[in-house]
């Protein structure tokens, strides 16, 4: 029994001490490496040059500069000559290679002031910008992009050109005011938007479902008075008009305001007899 306690004891005793003097080689330790330089190199230059060195590299995060080139590293763990053992992995940030998407915020109404500093704020480039007539100058009226109006909200790619239309005020030259009775919305809206007007409040009746295919049946301010005399109206100046889901007869409207006219003249004649 003394033997086999006595070899069991002559065992372990010769484990540990294989273990304590190989721990130094299995922890290498007293073999350091200096941990390079690899910030503004891109991700192909940086990994050959630390696996040769000893290093593993992780992509911990990406970022993105449209001022940098692609996966170029912008950030490094551990630091620039950090002294650290062989084998240690290195984390990188790099910059993205594809720009992120950012939503286009909403510009309409808005001063062109504070629009280039939001434009600024959300990465976005102030593109070409055109005037339209409006009552409100210098405000904007349109987002564009790529030569399209663009929603609030829509995914564009971060650094997109962004062109914007402008009020210039009303006009001086006067137009007679077009008469929109009896077209549809869309027909309406592209109408005042060819003369440089503008659509002021758009009153809907409630049993409307489709807006766009709506009838414009009232128009204010209206084409003619009582009389048949014609009105004026400058560009940049707007319009209300009013929404029903049946088309106005227009001739009968016509007809309808020719007898008016004609039965108040008649009684004004009478009235001079």
């Amino acid at each position: 029994m003394w033997v086999n306690i006595l070899f069991a004891f002559l065992l372990v005793t010769l484990l540990v001490y294989l273990f304590m003097t190989s721990l130094n080689s299995i922890t290498q330790h007293g073999v350091a490496r200096t941990v390079p330089v690899v910030t503004g190199k891109t991700l192909d230059e940086i990994i050959p040059l630390l696996e040769e060195k000893g290093f593993d590299v992780i992509v911990q995060d990406s970022v993105y500069y449209d001022t940098l080139a692609p996966t170029v590293i912008i950030k490094q763990v551990p630091e620039p000559d950090a002294v650290v053992k062989k084998n240690r992995t290195i984390y990188v940030t790099i910059n993205r290679t594809v720009p992120p998407d950012i939503e286009m915020p909403n510009l309409i109404g808005l001063s062109f002031r504070n629009v280039e500093m939001i434009l600024k704020a959300n990465n976005l480039v102030l593109g070409d910008t055109s005037f339209r007539p409006d009552f409100a100058p210098n405000s904007i009226l349109e987002q564009q992009y790529n030569g399209r109006s663009i929603a609030p909200g829509t995914k564009i790619k971060w650094g997109s050109e962004i062109s914007l239309v402008l009020g210039s005020g009303v006009g001086n030259q006067e137009m007679l005011v077009p008469r929109l009775l009896g077209l549809t919305y869309n027909e309406a809206k592209m109408l005042l938007q060819s003369q440089g007007l503008g659509l002021a409040a758009v009153i809907v009746d409630p049993f409307v479902k489709d807006t766009t295919n709506a009838y414009v049946y009232r128009q204010n301010p209206v084409a003619r008075n009582e009389e048949g005399k014609s009105f004026r109206i400058r560009p940049g100046q707007t319009m209300d008009i009013w929404l029903g889901v049946e088309r106005p007869d227009i001739d009968s409207l016509e007809n309808l305001k020719r007898k008016i006219i004609e039965e108040k003249k008649a009684d004004e004649e009478g009235t001079d007899n």
